[in-house]
């Protein structure tokens, strides 16, 4: 049998693995089927654990969007493995391995953790697009702005919080052409130059109560063309986060709650490999 943990961030939900001292025979089929919240266990991203081979890094950490498919960051997900690897190590600071990088995370109170999610890519190759192109304003209709952070989004901004409705929009944006790996697709309404509401299609996920990563990516883009601070609350269906754009060094930080909902065990046998 193999243990997990079902954690969330703001209703974003993980299924969270071990495999620090034994792997277990998860393919993307098999996490696409623990995934599915009718016949699996049920989640937004699978994530699994193994030994960190990184300088300053105390656990190497993956991510898996519902479909099975990997993605290189999920900021609701680092601040619950950081909230984990912090009360076993028993220290407020802790070091997370990603595809994107190492990040920083720091435990501010029992369940609020704050993730360093590091330098946003604001070029037009590091987001990806499939050509050069200006990333602040693309040549799509609603004019949205691109960016990754360790992971591709392009964000709307909506003169109205109801202006898109991501369930309709999000599946033909996720997968427009100009985005070649896809991309996380966030409808903005900014309220005040120090908050936003924000809904998420998620690629390989769908709408998702909090996407962290979408947060980042929204106020980076909103302080890039001018509406927003450079610290502002983004409020989604879930919860609000607290994201600063730092202007000394470009790192952008995120502050948010962190909970395990339960434990348990599933055999991977059970499920389609």
């Amino acid at each position: 049998m193999t243990g997990f943990l079902k954690m969330h961030g703001l209703g974003n939900d993980f299924v969270v693995v071990d495999e620090r001292t034994h792997r277990h025979d998860l393919t993307p089929a098999r996490i696409a089927a623990l995934c599915d919240r009718h016949t699996g266990i049920g989640c937004d991203q699978f994530v699994t654990l193994r030994p960190a081979c990184a300088e300053g890094a105390d656990v190497f950490v993956r991510f898996f969007n519902a479909d099975g498919s990997e993605s290189g960051a999920c900021g609701n997900a680092s601040r619950c493995v950081a909230d984990l690897v912090a009360r076993e190590s028993g220290r407020a600071q802790v070091g997370l391995q990603t595809r994107a990088g190492v990040l920083s995370a720091t435990l501010v109170r029992p369940g609020v953790v704050t993730v360093d999610m590091g330098v946003p890519a604001q070029g037009w190759a590091d987001v990806p697009l499939a050509e050069a192109m200006d990333t602040l304003h693309l040549p799509m209709a609603g004019d949205p702005a691109a960016v990754s952070m360790g992971n591709p989004h392009a964000t709307f901004f909506l003169p109205a919080p109801d202006g898109m409705d991501p369930c309709v929009a999000g599946p033909e944006l996720e997968h427009h052409p100009l985005f070649p790996q896809r991309a996380n697709i966030g409808l903005a309404h900014v309220t005040s130059r120090g908050s936003m509401r924000l809904r998420v299609w998620e690629r390989g996920s769908g709408l998702t109560r909090a996407c962290g990563s979408g947060a980042c990516a929204a106020v980076v883009n909103a302080v890039r063309r001018g509406l927003v601070d450079r610290t502002c609350t983004v409020e989604m269906d879930g919860g609000k986060l607290e994201i600063t754009w730092r202007g000394d060094d470009g790192h952008v930080l995120m502050t948010g709650p962190a909970t395990t909902s339960f434990t348990g065990t599933f055999s991977p046998e059970d499920y389609p490999r």
